[in-house]
């Protein structure tokens, strides 16, 4: 496994350079995408698609070669492979057998971000990209805040696509408060920037700022000392979502009852309370 540069050519290691150029294979995800990595560095080497949808396929194909002692390189389109990226399924398969197996070091998004954004650096819970549908994003982040009520207490980290950022951060806003977050997005590229500050001000900033290249989110751990803020959620959550979204996404975040959570709801929002609702 070879991490690869998430930006800047310039962090292609020594070390990942020499085995790159050495290998008999490189397993890619894009063989386009890394072919313009592998041409700069001066590597002549071939190269196999390796993804979610083959990934499985490929696996007794590759291991085969392995038992024969070929050199077989593992890369992402950017950073440490496996971390939100094809490649665990035939890393297992490969240990299960006894083959040899490592891994050189180098950029990855998450740690980068982290350790910009200002927010605790240890523990931190790396979850990879939050579902992209609106229903199952909010019960995820609901079930985190559950996990915190039992005792997680971390900095949540996610990657994000530009297109989905804003509606992302707005169920982050409802789910978690205005605890302390960052958005990073091109990080060690010409246009790097990390933007720090409230979950909810960058929530709203997104809302109305186009977001672009690769993002990381971050979101601080729940202040010691912060009790639910019920209406402070409930407020964020309206900002975005219907009553009854806003209403449903916060009683999943808090584990306060439903109809408690909808009915502040109604108030907030000046919506009249409705027989049967």
């Amino acid at each position: 496994m070879v991490s690869t540069p998430i930006g800047n050519l310039g962090d292609v290691s020594p070390r990942a350079r020499h085995v790159l150029q050495t290998a008999e294979l490189v397993l890619c995800e894009d063989t386009r995408h890394t072919g313009r990595l592998l041409s700069a560095i001066g590597a002549d080497v071939k190269m196999a698609p390796l993804h979610e949808h083959n990934e499985s396929v490929q696996i007794e194909p590759v291991l085969s070669r392995l038992r024969q002692g070929a050199r077989i390189a593992l890369v992402s389109d950017a950073g440490m492979p496996l971390v939100s990226d094809p490649g665990y399924r035939l890393v297992r398969a490969a240990i299960a057998e006894g083959l040899p197996v490592t891994a050189i070091p180098g950029p990855n998004a998450a740690l980068t971000a982290l350790v910009l954004s200002g927010l605790p650096p240890l523990p931190f819970l790396m979850l990879g990209f939050p579902p992209p549908r609106a229903a199952a994003r909010r019960t995820a982040f609901g079930a985190l805040r559950a996990a915190e009520r039992a005792g997680l207490n971390a900095t949540l980290i996610w990657y994000e696509a530009p297109h989905r950022l804003s509606e992302a951060l707005a169920d982050m806003a409802a789910a978690f408060g205005a605890r302390s977050a960052a958005v990073a997005r091109e990080l060690t590229k010409r246009y790097e920037e990390v933007r720090r500050g409230p979950l909810t001000d960058l929530a709203s900033y997104y809302a109305t700022h186009e977001a672009r290249g690769e993002i990381t989110v971050l979101v601080g751990p729940p202040e010691e000392a912060d009790p639910e803020d019920l209406d402070g959620r409930l407020t964020a959550a309206l900002a975005s979502h219907s009553v009854k979204d806003a209403a449903a996404l916060v009683a999943a975040a808090t584990g306060l009852p439903r109809k408690l959570v909808y009915a502040r709801a109604l108030a907030l929002s000046g919506s009249p309370l409705v027989a049967g609702n």
